[in-house]
């Protein structure tokens, strides 16, 4: 199951980004993070570190 980075809840903390194993979370102009859903490997790793719980897996249909 994909991980998203909720983008109003992110304060750009930058923990989520070096803890990742396969490097998939990049920086984003604003100097917030994006989860690259591709190369990601659903550790939940950047969930665990994330100070204000702000990623979170979700289901195949989240863009709807």
């Amino acid at each position: 199951m994909p991980y998203r980075i909720n983008q109003e809840e992110c304060i750009s903390c930058g923990a989520c980004e070096p803890i990742c194993p396969v490097n998939c979370i990049s920086v984003q102009n604003d100097g917030k993070r994006l989860i690259n859903e591709e190369i990601c490997t659903d550790c939940d790793a950047c969930a665990e570190v994330c100070p204000v719980d702000c990623i979170d897996a979700v289901g195949p249909d989240w863009r709807k």
